[in-house]
């Protein structure tokens, strides 16, 4: 996108407007992560990604060794709705010039 579109952005949600139809990075609660394409979003930021990779990443303490256990799981689905209440961050596409 140009410098002309970019100054379009006037409210918070035109940022997500302009990634409609564009792969998004979405940081949830509970240690998910979601990337995929953006069909549609309301001013809840209820999404509906797709296709879309699921990340859940897990820490777990090893009682004896007090080492952390990092495990990460990743699964891809067609099609996805995202509850806006458990979005913590929605970064667009990378734009290169």
């Amino acid at each position: 996108k140009n410098w002309g579109e970019m100054t379009a952005i006037t409210q918070p949600l035109d940022l997500i407007r302009l990634s409609l139809d564009e792969e998004v990075y979405v940081k949830c609660r509970g240690s998910r992560e979601l990337r995929g394409k953006l069909h549609a979003f309301d001013q809840h930021l209820n999404m509906v990604l797709g296709p879309v990779e699921e990340t859940v990443t897990t820490t777990e303490v090893d009682a004896e060794t007090d080492e952390e256990l990092v495990q990460t799981s990743r699964r891809n689905m067609e099609m996805l709705f995202v509850r806006g209440d458990v979005v913590i961050l929605v970064s667009p596409p990378v734009r290169t010039a």
